[in-house]
């Protein structure tokens, strides 16, 4: 199937040279003589892109490019004139136009900007597509009240740029509810940088979140950007904040407020424009009351309070969860998708899941190993679960 080419242009001898010429480069060509026309030709054809003349009677091609992009913005639009000026350029660019030609026009100059357009809108509808997989991927799975409560609560969040802090016990999915809100977000297309606030040494913190340079301390062979450099534009997901120390929350809080960080052995101050998740497994009210943390990181971090589930509360959504994981089981290993019985379903609802859905996970995963046959059942059940 060839690309279509609509051309809108008033004189009837570009239309029939520039018709002539694209069609024996292999592309299926439609016409209009005015923007009327074309807007009528574009709602009833979808072709894959427009040249646009600038100069027509009726409503001229700013005007007609105004009108595709409020209803096909996704169609690259070529502005083809004779009168360019650097105005008109400008003005045509910040409506989505993808680039203008001048006449008299160069024919391979119009096949190489055409075969440019085709080729940005192809890599879009990948992103795109890549984008609608990874939102799925990383979509909250369930429809109990709790869950649909706090997929409702991510809906309405996600799109500003509030800070948000996260509860639940361990294996509840306290990250993959932040990475869900990233990518919901404005900032969808930077990264999400993780910070394990458990596992990075006390005396190399500095250096792990703001970065170095070569020579700042022994051991510095190289220059190293930090956590926050890393997130760019994107999110930084602080996960199990709670563990995180007090001299460590101290220089958190004073970066977080000033929005500016400074690599070690550095007199460069570089601004900084990241949104903050957290999360924790503990009550850090509690831990405030202990001395185990700061009250003014914890207000400052806890803009948008979200809290997730654990399993025991939403055993409603456990078959669809066994589901979830046989399928990228038998995705993973390229094999069949096993099933499982009822009556094993039963039992797994009906256990308090101390580990929440990562121990729910794991244990599909193990049956999945284990068992004989493509049918998963209750029998195949480990006697600690069967029992209670």
């Amino acid at each position: 199937m060839f690309p279509s080419i609509l051309i809108v242009d008033d004189e009837p001898s570009i239309l029939q040279s520039l018709s002539g010429l694209l069609s024996d480069e292999g592309f299926d060509v439609l016409t209009a003589s005015n923007g009327y026309e074309a807007l009528k030709v574009i709602d009833s054809e979808s072709p894959d892109l427009v040249l646009l003349d600038i100069w027509m009677p009726g409503i001229d091609g700013i005007e007609t490019l105004k009108e595709i992009k409020k209803d096909n913005p996704f169609i690259p639009v070529i502005i083809i004139t004779g009168h360019g000026t650097i105005e008109t350029a400008v003005k045509a660019t910040k409506l989505g136009a993808f680039d203008l030609i001048e006449k008299p026009l160069s024919i391979d100059k119009v096949i190489v900007n055409i075969n440019n357009a085709l080729n940005f809108r192809r890599l879009e509808e990948e992103n795109r597509f890549l984008r609608k997989k990874t939102i799925e991927k990383f979509s909250i799975s369930g429809n109990s009240p709790c869950i649909e409560a706090l997929k409702k609560q991510i809906m309405i969040a996600a799109p500003t740029d509030a800070w948000i802090f996260i509860t639940g016990e361990n294996g509840t999915g306290k990250e993959l509810v932040a990475r869900t809100i990233h990518q919901l977000s404005s900032r969808a297309a930077q990264p999400m940088v993780d910070v394990n606030c458990a596992a990075i040494p006390e005396e190399s913190i500095e250096s792990e979140l703001f970065g170095h340079e070569k020579g700042a301390f022994t051991g510095a062979t190289s220059k190293k950007r930090g956590k926050f450099e890393l997130a760019g534009n994107g999110t930084i997901f602080f996960d199990e904040i709670g563990d995180m120390s007090l001299k460590t929350q101290a220089k958190i809080l004073r970066v977080l407020q000033e929005q500016k960080i400074q690599r070690v052995g550095s007199s460069r101050i570089l601004s900084i424009d990241v949104r903050v998740i957290a999360a924790s497994n503990k009550n850090l009210e509690n831990e405030i009351e202990k001395g185990n943390f700061r009250e003014d990181l914890y207000y400052r971090l806890n803009v948008i309070p979200m809290e997730v589930p654990p399993l025991r509360d939403r055993s409603h959504d456990i078959p669809e969860l066994v589901g979830i994981f046989l399928d990228v089981c038998a995705e993973q290993s390229r094999t069949k998708k096993k099933r499982i019985s009822n009556a094993a379903i039963e039992v797994l609802a009906a256990y308090s899941w101390p580990g929440n859905v990562r121990e729910l996970k794991n244990l599909v995963e193990r049956l999945v190993i284990m068992t004989d046959g493509d049918l998963i059942d209750i029998s195949d059940i480990p006697y600690s679960i069967t029992a209670k």
